[in-house]
This record gives structure tokens, sequence and C-alpha cells, in this order.
């Protein structure tokens, strides 16, 4: 069994790719207004908003209970509106060696089509592929889009 994998899901949005693609790169702390419940904080620990080599930690709740994870925003994509977050600490290094998360946003019609990939190397092959962690990506994402939508 392969310690390395990946999962990955679309979710049609009603948002523009732009302004889904700005609140992931350049300001994710909004995420915690759109989705509480979900994302309490979400601190800058080092660079600023919006810049690719800063540093975010969040605290979050992932199956019913309260976590952490501290984020390094590795690359920020205006062309392709893509964002890559790698976990450097936190809840997710329990259960896996390296994490990243992989969103990029794509027109399609009058909304766009939100592409999550998790990629991964599990600390052993006893550990559960990600799957409710793709399921809590997915459902932030159509908080987001209720959100930008509503604004």
């Amino acid at each position: 069994m392969a310690l390395s994998g990946k999962v990955e899901a679309d979710v049609k949005i009603k948002t523009s790719a732009d302004k889904f693609h700005d609140v992931m790169g350049g300001r994710p702390h909004h995420m915690t207004i759109a989705s509480p419940q979900k994302l309490q904080t979400c601190d800058l620990h080092d660079g600023e908003f919006g810049r690719k080599g800063s540093v975010i930690c969040w605290n979050y709740v992932h199956d019913g209970k309260a976590k952490v994870a501290k984020e390094l925003v590795e690359d920020i994509d205006d062309v392709n509106m893509s964002t890559t977050f790698k976990v450097i600490e936190g809840d997710i290094l329990k259960e896996y060696k390296s994490f990243k998360f992989v969103v990029q946003a794509t027109p399609q019609g009058e909304g766009s089509t939100v592409h999550w990939i998790l990629e991964y190397e599990k600390l052993n092959a006893n550990i559960p592929e990600p799957t409710s962690l793709l399921e809590f990506v997915v459902d932030l994402t159509k908080d987001i889009d209720a959100h930008l939508v509503q604004a």
C-alpha cells in the first residue's frame, strides 16, 4: 500500500474565480468570517497576507474536534488563480509526514469551478486517506461562496 498520494475534488460555485482566489490567496483571514463554525482564527505568524512565504496559523474544527495547523503559503499564482499551502506544524502532522492543500479557481460560465488537491505522505500504512479533510475543504468552499454571493 502506497504511503504517498493525493485526493481531489471539484466544487462548482456562483462566485467568480478571481473573487474566490482573492480570498484564498490574498485574504485567507476572511475565511473565518465566511465559515466561523469551521475556522475560528487565522493568525499571521510571518510575512504578510497575500504573499508567498507567509506563515499562517489556523484554529479550526474538524470531525467535531478543535485542531490547529500552521501552514506555509508555498505559492500564490495569480495567473492560474491557484494557492498552495504546505502544513508545517499541527494536528495533521500527527498522521501525515507531509501535507499540502492546493486550491485553484477556474472561470466557468457565470461562476467558477474550484479544484482542490490534497497531497500527502502518511506516517504509516494504517493511516486512512484524508477524505474527511477533502470533505472539510469542499464544505468550506461552499461556505465561502455563500458568503461572497451575499456580500
